[in-house]
């Protein structure tokens, strides 16, 4: 792991272990576009037969304890990497055992151990977003559930034409780069250290293990949700 990569993660844990009181009323709504994702997802569980979860990234529970409320049958477990947050969590009654110490990049669990594996909104705060998606792909053993941001959607059409065009060259990372003054990343009151991502940045690794893949936006949208959904939840199912 590289020193600036460290870096980052220290930072961005370091505004959750600050921010970690305040979490709930600041990330927790129940009408925002990752409630309508777990809603979503919730009603996917009986036609895939799912027994057990993993939430990556469970921040103070909200997926435990949406689970736990809906569909106490289902074994659920959440890794969260923020002491703070876990804490706020197990204030609310999520047991110490249904929310551990874990890393997205490198979850220690076997092959195939969870039926599903799922996170909402994490990725963009992962420097290397693939390496946690490989994780969750391997751990799961019948689907991931993706419900995050497509930053490709976000701006007025003319900055998303600029987007898309930069890509189409190849020149969007190094446009960003130019941007942040070579950080990569930006640091916001509301939502910490975050990188550019979108949910289709990583649609053909989830392709490769995943026999069929479903996309429904959560926010918004038009019929395109590439270049207009601002939120984009993702069922891959293997």
């Amino acid at each position: 792991m590289s020193n600036s990569r460290d870096q980052e993660i220290k930072i961005q844990r370091e505004y959750y272990t600050q921010t970690a009181q305040e979490y709930d009323s600041v990330h927790v709504n129940e009408s925002d576009e990752h409630f309508f994702a777990l809603s979503f997802m919730l009603s996917t569980l009986d036609n895939l037969n799912i027994k057990s979860i993993l939430d990556v990234g469970s921040g103070t529970g909200r997926t435990i304890k949406y689970i736990k409320e809906h569909r106490p049958d289902i074994k659920i477990l959440g890794i969260e990497p923020v002491a703070e947050l876990r804490d706020v969590a197990y204030s609310h009654g999520i047991g110490e055992k249904e929310l551990i110490f874990g890393d997205a990049t490198n979850l220690s669990f076997q092959d195939n151990e969870f039926d599903l594996v799922c996170e909402f909104g994490v990725l963009h705060h992962i420097k290397e977003p693939q390496q946690a998606v490989s994780e969750m792909l391997r751990v799961a053993k019948k689907s991931i559930f993706i419900s995050d941001t497509n930053h490709f959607a976000h701006g007025s059409e003319f900055i998303r034409g600029a987007k898309y065009f930069l890509k189409s060259l190849k020149l969007w990372k190094f446009a960003h780069l130019i941007k942040t003054k070579g950080k990569g990343y930006t640091i916001s009151e509301g939502d910490g250290l975050s990188y550019p991502y979108s949910v289709f940045d990583n649609y053909l690794q989830i392709e490769e293990q995943c026999q069929n893949i479903h996309l429904l936006g959560t926010k918004k949208s038009r019929i395109n949700l590439y270049r207009t959904a601002s939120h984009v939840a993702l069922l891959g199912i293997k």
